[in-house]
């Protein structure tokens, strides 16, 4: 019998997508302490602003806010520190590559629960002009209008 990998997301970085255009997307792990995981639990977690830069071959996740833990003692965590982020070499390379390559930045999308590991869905993501995101709201604004049509 097949088992279903179930997720419960945590936060959703809404902003990425009204910023960029996504390109691809892939699942990595995040280096944690024990109160992010336990304050992560309870929802506080903030992406946006964040980003992921490599350093040393390593890729980090930046300014992404995970609130402190509010059971917490003097050992709390520091809620807007680098996280290092867990994938193999092979993906960090084209990650790299793709990376290099003009106006492409890698994004945060999502912080989710996955057989209770904490992952992030990572972007390989291009910013937007204002005109395509003008046209990306008109084209939403249009289809709604004709579903409404169609529902009545």
């Amino acid at each position: 019998m097949k088992e279903k990998t179930e997720e419960k997301n945590i936060t959703v970085n809404r902003k990425a997508r009204h910023e960029y255009s996504i390109l691809q997307t892939i699942e990595a792990g995040i280096v944690l302490v024990g109160t992010e995981v336990k304050a992560l639990r309870q929802g506080k977690a903030n992406l946006v602003d964040s980003y992921s830069k490599i350093h040393n071959g390593e890729i980090w996740l930046v300014n992404a806010n995970i609130s402190e833990y509010t059971q917490g003692n003097i050992n709390n965590h520091e809620p807007r520190r680098e996280r290092k982020l867990l994938l193999n070499k092979s993906e960090i390379k084209k990650l790299i590559s793709k990376i290099n390559e003009k106006g492409l930045t890698l994004i945060p999308l999502r912080l989710y629960f996955k057989k209770g590991k904490v992952k992030v869905e990572l972007a390989v993501a291009k910013g937007k002009k204002v005109y395509d995101k003008r046209r990306d709201i008109a084209k939403r604004d249009f289809e709604r209008d004709q579903d409404r049509k169609i529902k009545y």
